[in-house]
């Protein structure tokens, strides 16, 4: 059987106060493929507010171990990330969402069977510099400065998705390598808006229906297909209007009965 890196993560949440946060953070990470609770002294139980929150997560709720202290929870892990939204006094290498799953990834494969743990604070005020000495790590969410402040879960949701990206042992977003990404990179006039878009294929559907071919069975899932070929073609404002010029015309003669 393959190995599964994230098989070997733990998420340890510290002292969290509220039981909504602990089964949203349980929601995220079955969300992810993370299979590791653990909880140190959190301050409510887990209750019928927890399993209401974690919806199909209950079951890491029933599987989540409580430590007493962070050190305890930590004593079997052989790397540890905190996260954190602040610098401290002690700094730690600070990692982003993206280079900590780098790290984790290639920390695996020399150690297939090493334990992992990314440490989360309470909801009010973190870490405390003595939990983020335990760290190897630290990790930090970009975002605005001005209010850089994520609910627990939701930290946990950001980063366990780029674990999942790039631990996942499954095929991640499939369709990307057959439609791959491809952005018009000369404009000489504006893009067009959706709603510019939307008139074209209008336009265009009128078109079709002139000349008896909207219900072909030869032109199955027109209007989707017209809408996948208007954003392939990331129209500007220009080539919009000569096109809904042509559209005009054609629709004009095509309407006209022959003299």
């Amino acid at each position: 059987m393959k190995h599964n890196p994230l098989a070997n993560i733990s998420i340890v949440l510290t002292e969290t106060t509220l039981p909504a946060n602990i089964g949203s953070t349980a929601r995220a990470m079955m969300t992810m493929g993370l299979q590791h609770l653990l909880l140190v002294n959190p301050k409510h139980p887990i209750d019928d507010t927890s399993i209401a929150f974690a919806k199909g997560g209950a079951v890491l709720l029933e599987q989540a171990i409580i430590y007493p202290t962070l050190s305890k929870a930590l004593s079997s892990q052989s790397l540890v990330i905190a996260a954190s939204a602040r610098s401290r006094h002690t700094p730690r290498p600070m990692l982003t969402p993206d280079s900590a799953a780098t790290l984790i990834k290639t920390f695996s494969q020399a150690q297939p069977s090493a334990r992992i743990a990314i440490v989360f604070g309470r909801e009010d005020r973190g870490l405390t510099n003595a939990e983020l000495a335990l760290a190897d790590y630290h990790l930090q969410i970009p975002a605005n400065p001005n209010y850089p402040v994520l609910n627990v879960a939701s930290s946990v949701q950001v980063i366990a998705s780029y674990l999942y990206q790039h631990l996942s042992c499954a095929e991640v977003l499939p369709n990307s390598a057959q439609h791959p990404l491809m952005l018009r990179s000369e404009w000489d006039s504006p893009p067009i808006t959706h709603a510019e878009k939307q008139a074209l294929i209008n336009a265009l559907l009128e078109l079709f229906g002139a000349v008896e071919l909207s219900q072909s069975d030869k032109l199955p899932k027109l209007t989707s297909r017209l809408w996948r070929l208007a954003a392939r073609l990331q129209l500007d404002k220009t080539e919009h209007q000569l096109l809904m010029a042509l559209a005009f015309q054609l629709q004009k003669r095509l309407s006209t009965p022959p003299s």
